[in-house]
């Protein structure tokens, strides 16, 4: 039996991942900065960069979405 959808909490979720994400990010940033590494190294980084920008904008829509949600309650 599958158990019942309890969305009370995404927001706060979504809040904390973007948190980590964000997290990552300055961590690589600075990675990049002390540590010697090629270009290719540092273009995979900066391409993993984008790729955690993006999620972050996903998610920011997705606390929108359960905002929205959470005013209608969940209908």
């Amino acid at each position: 039996m599958a158990k019942p959808d309890n969305r009370k909490d995404n927001v706060r979720k979504l809040q904390e991942m973007i948190q980590n994400t964000i997290g990552n990010i300055e961590a690589a940033e600075e990675t990049m900065s002390n540590t010697h590494l090629t270009e290719e190294q540092r273009q995979q980084i900066r391409e993993k960069d984008e790729r955690r920008r993006a999620s972050i904008e996903g998610m920011r829509n997705e606390i929108q979405d359960e905002a929205r949600a959470q005013e209608n309650r969940y209908e």
